[in-house]
């Protein structure tokens, strides 16, 4: 033993330094990050990025990590691009001592190219606010979370606002519904729901694609101009929104009519129309724009000592508060798998995925989280992997965004059975057999 100690110092030296790294990594929870801080979509996605890395930060600064298991990220850039986000997942989903905890891939086309890889590799996807309508069903879609609402539940309680200012559902018929949508799985989803409602209440749709990445639309809105539509509902991301927001001015048409999608109402879609926007409404991802109480850990915890990753006074706007959000729950997600799988260790895809589905974030929990006032309790199921589906409306007074209406709830006598047939074809083409997962 004496001779092994003294004669090979060096190499003991490495040794220990050697293991002491991998020891000290198996207290790591890994969580990639899919970002696209550069592009035409770089507007929207720095700011929702950011308030993804500035949540972990807090954690990790605040409260040790997730019961002492400090989180670690890698942000991978891919511009918005399918098959450069799926690259980016290939590359990550394995680091960590257990692999990615979870993937938030903030696109929907991504979402469609991951649905089946993730439930290959074992690994969730929180998709907040977007991705396939009928992954909320999770006896299909296991490893989907579309958490907060779908945009089946968007494009509802637009329309039920619509009705409500109408004076009901019945004073819809022969009314005309323009969409104008992205140009991809993301801009197609509200379509179904949209098609069923006219069915039911006798109203017309217009639907009018545009090509990415949205700064062409003359065209589209010449016809909006010739057919006067009574509503137009926005279904578009970074520079398209601004786009059409400017187009509307052009052709007068009213921006009081129009309702964008809570990926085209926030800060940087209104902004740059300057005063045009004034009038314009979205739905609400429930939350709007402003700082809360988390505001204040985050001030004193990271960006008082210099490593925030945004300015401070953009820290209160609508997608940054959004990126704040999703971390949220992926980390109470995985404080859930360790309540079951053991605290203090970091946790597998698998023992995360049962974290999303048994997630319970209650009133008093959302208050202890800092998120009061920005956030109505969540309860995920095997059945239910949506959690909630309320929002409002907000509108643009052409300087902040206000409420603009009490909580909707969208309808499930119309979407329940939506998702059962959409859910229910996927299984049968992807041959899955229904069923909740332990």
């Amino acid at each position: 033993m004496t001779l092994k100690i003294l004669g090979a110092a060096v190499a003991a030296a490495v040794g220990v330094t050697a293991l002491a790294a991998p020891a000290l990594a198996q207290n790591e929870q890994f969580i990639p990050a899919l970002v696209y801080r550069t592009g035409a979509y770089a507007p929207n996605g720095v700011p929702f990025a950011n308030g993804i890395a500035d949540y972990y930060k807090l954690v990790n600064a605040r409260d040790n990590g997730i019961n002492g298991v400090r989180i670690t990220t890698e942000e991978c850039e891919f511009g918005y691009a399918t098959d450069r986000g799926v690259e980016c997942y290939e590359r990550l989903k394995k680091k960590g001592p257990t692999g990615a905890a979870y993937v938030i891939p903030l696109s929907t086309g991504v979402t469609f190219a991951l649905t089946e890889k993730t439930a290959t590799d074992k690994i969730p996807l929180i998709t907040m606010g977007y991705g396939r309508s009928e992954s909320r069903d999770g006896t299909v879609f296991h490893w989907n979370f579309p958490l907060l609402g779908t945009y089946w539940t968007a494009s509802d309680i637009i329309l039920q606002h619509i009705a409500r200012k109408e004076g009901g559902f019945d004073k819809l018929k022969g009314k005309k519904i323009a969409l104008v949508y992205h140009d991809s799985p993301y801009g197609k989803e509200p379509i179904a729901l949209l098609t069923e409602r006219a069915k039911r209440h006798g109203f017309e749709t217009m639907f009018l694609p545009v090509t990415h990445p949205g700064v062409e639309q003359k065209a589209t809105w010449l016809q909006i101009r010739q057919q006067r539509p009574n509503y137009v509902l926005l279904w578009g991301w970074g520079v398209m929104n601004s786009t059409s927001i400017k187009e509307a001015v052009a052709v007068g048409y009213p921006r009081s009519q129009m309702y964008g999608v809570w990926w085209s109402g926030a800060e940087p879609d209104v902004r740059p129309a300057e005063g045009g926007a004034t009038g314009y409404n979205a739905v609400t991802l429930q939350h709007t724009a402003g700082q809360f109480k988390v505001h204040e850990d985050l001030k004193r915890h990271v960006y008082d000592k210099n490593q925030g990753s945004a300015k401070w006074d953009e820290t209160g706007e609508i997608l940054y508060v959004r990126g704040l959000i999703n971390a949220m729950l992926g980390v109470e997600a995985i404080r859930t798998a360790q309540e079951k799988f053991g605290k203090g260790k970091p946790m597998t895809g698998e023992q995360v995925r049962w974290g999303l589905e048994n997630l319970n974030i209650t009133a008093d929990r959302i208050k202890q989280l800092g998120f009061d006032g920005v956030l109505q309790p969540i309860r995920v199921t095997c059945q239910d992997h949506e959690g909630a589906r309320t929002g409002r409306i907000q509108t643009w007074d052409g300087k902040n965004w206000k409420i603009s209406s009490d909580w909707y709830t969208s309808d499930d006598k119309v979407i329940a059975p939506m998702v059962k047939d959409a859910a229910s074809k996927y299984a049968s083409e992807k041959k899955i057999t229904a069923g909740c997962l332990n």
